[in-house]
């Protein structure tokens, strides 16, 4: 059965990859490298003038044509601005429901407190929900006011990517594109027609897309009893949502259920679009990567380090969650022929099952896309440990659209310095000299998740009102506490389930954690990039660090494990590994 399983998550992450391989020259020709080195591609000409037509008008609109290259600092301080206004229209909008249209409902104005952390939430492409969408918002405030935000918090995502690609292939340039230019092209240009396209697909499996908000269903029960008693079902534009949030690695669901409720993601067909989706972008990033700097090895290096950190992981939490649950097999036939692939069910959909659950689980993670088909809460362990462990990695595994390559960018600055340092070369990479001032802001990148998830993490463990809203006791109520902060510290937004987040402390910790998590790895990131366009390019030497052969890709991917296990390993010992240990310990009996 375990073959079986691993079948079915070939047959997804096949489909992934051809899709990726099918997009990557749009992605290309969405961010065009101007100063790219001899031979680098610049982009289909006809798809750069489409996309140059559709950009204009929007940019004459908003007062922002002729689009003007920017500085590092001007694009930064350009980049801090949307998110602030984006953060004020959403907290303005989620206040004002009551009184906005297309609210059938009549739903009420969002409490200020749920309010902050959802503009923060969305603002910052992390989509934590403390609130049950089908019953808190209204189809305007879903339409209009999350959708908006998945689109152009992935699409500012994609705009950081470009710097940081500009840093490495311009010369002695002080400026690193326009930020509005970026924004524009990613979102109309790129996002739209996909997730259009997306949504279709979704709604050709049943997904809902309907202007109408809810609709009456007679009840069995009623009927035979010849009572017309009915119950209200809510619907909506979903599939134009489900399609953003996945491609954008956003993750907040329209239905508090998620990707479980059967209206967002109603056949295993549609499963296999909604985990391709969060995957496909981060796969295409690395693929345009090299022909952005105008050698595709060093986008498959980077896609094979992602690989090298995935895969593993991926076997692991499938056969964690497909192999019977110890505590039971005792009492209870769980054999293959007993049980859906002989994997426990709980919290699970039957029609999906084990392993496309821990699929979906590792893939959400992995990616920062935070959307759920599962509840999370109810793995084993060790398969919840798996889930937990991608998003500290840094979300740089795929990691969200622009963001987790970029990320995994600075992994490898920092790789090669040190590589430099221990072999006694010059830190170089694709011809640009690493040096100070890219190692402290490389250094901010890495280590700013891990303070705030670990900071955020300790407080609430030695408060007790908060440590009491984790529903568990022990370990698991722990890796509660823990999951949250890593989710929102790593702009996650997936939720391990079982915790009450909706006090004081809890929704403006998590909204203080998702912003400054946010805008301190994009600003440095974009500082990395102004500071690579200004140098030459070095010419390469017998001295030069190869970096696209198996041995840097394992150079890469070592060093983001060692950040992510000298960082969280102790904590991850106090919850899901005291955890897993547990029935061990009770089936021996004391000492």
């Amino acid at each position: 059965m375990m073959t079986g399983a691993l079948l079915e998550v070939a047959a997804i992450l096949m489909a992934t990859a051809l899709a990726a391989i099918a997009i990557a020259p749009w992605l290309v020709a969405v961010f065009p490298m101007e100063h790219a080195p001899d031979g680098g591609p610049d982009g289909d000409r006809r798809l750069d003038r489409w996309l140059e037509a559709i950009t204009r008008p929007v940019l004459r609109a908003a007062g922002a044509w002729p689009a003007k290259e920017m500085t590092a600092t001007e694009y930064g301080a350009a980049l801090l601005l949307f998110h602030a206004a984006g953060f004020v229209l959403l907290l303005v909008l989620l206040r004002c429901q009551a009184i906005l249209p297309w609210n059938p409902d009549g739903l009420p104005a969002v409490p200020w407190l749920i309010a902050i952390n959802t503009a923060a939430s969305f603002v910052t492409n992390t989509n934590w929900q403390s609130y049950a969408g089908e019953t808190t918002l209204s189809p305007w405030s879903q339409a209009l006011g999350l959708t908006v935000q998945n689109f152009v918090s992935a699409a500012s995502g994609l705009c950081v990517l470009a710097v940081l690609v500009r840093g490495l292939v311009r010369r002695d340039s002080p400026t690193v594109g326009s930020f509005w230019r970026d924004l524009v092209r990613a979102t109309v240009g790129f996002l739209l027609p996909l997730a259009i396209l997306l949504g279709l697909l979704l709604a050709s499996q049943g997904v809902v897309q309907s202007f109408a908000t809810a609709i009456d269903v007679p009840l069995v029960d009623g009927a035979l009893a010849g009572q017309k008693a009915t119950r209200r079902i809510v619907t909506g534009p979903v599939a134009s949502q489900v399609a953003i949030k996945q491609l954008g690695t956003n993750g907040g669901g329209y239905f508090n259920a998620n990707g479980a409720h059967p209206f967002e993601n109603p056949t295993p067909l549609s499963n296999l679009l909604e985990i391709a989706a969060m995957l496909v972008i981060p796969v295409a990033g690395c693929l345009a990567f090299g022909r952005w700097v105008g050698d595709r090895r060093q986008g498959r290096a980077l896609l094979a380090a992602m690989a090298v950190l995935f895969l593993p992981f991926l076997a692991l939490i499938v056969r964690f969650e497909t192999r019977p649950n110890p505590s039971f097999a005792a009492e209870v036939d769980q054999s293959p022929s007993a049980d859906h692939e002989g994997g426990p069910l709980e919290g699970k959909e039957v029609r999906f099952g084990p392993a496309a659950s821990a699929l979906f689980a590792i893939s959400t993670t992995a990616t920062s896309c935070g959307a759920v088909n599962a509840l999370h809460d109810s793995f084993s362990p060790l398969g919840g440990l798996v889930a937990m462990w991608m998003m500290q990695l840094g979300e740089v595994v795929f990691g969200g659209v622009g963001t987790g390559l970029a990320g995994l960018i600075a992994y490898t600055l920092v790789a090669v310095f040190v590589a430099g340092l221990m072999v006694g070369r010059s830190p170089e990479y694709l011809g640009k000299k690493i040096e100070a001032r890219e190692m402290k802001m490389g250094m901010i990148v890495l280590l700013v998740p891990p303070i705030v998830t670990l900071l955020g993490t300790a407080a609430a463990s030695v408060l007790p009102a908060e440590a009491a809203a984790a529903s568990n006791p022990g370990p698991h109520g722990f890796s509660e506490l823990l999951y949250a902060f890593s989710s929102a510290g790593n702009n996650n937004g997936s939720a391990f389930g079982g915790l009450s987040a909706t006090s004081p402390f809890w929704t403006l910790a998590l909204a203080a954690a998702m912003l400054v998590s946010r805008l301190l790895t994009m600003l440095p990131l974009v500082a990395i990039g102004g500071s690579l366009a200004a140098k030459r390019t070095v010419a390469e030497s017998p001295g030069t660090l190869p970096t696209h052969t198996p041995l840097f890709v394992l150079l890469v991917a070592g060093a983001v494990i060692l950040v992510g296990a000298l960082s969280f390993v102790p904590a991850l010992a106090l919850g899901p590994i005291a955890e897993a240990l547990q029935p061990l310990s009770i089936a021996e009996g004391p000492p």
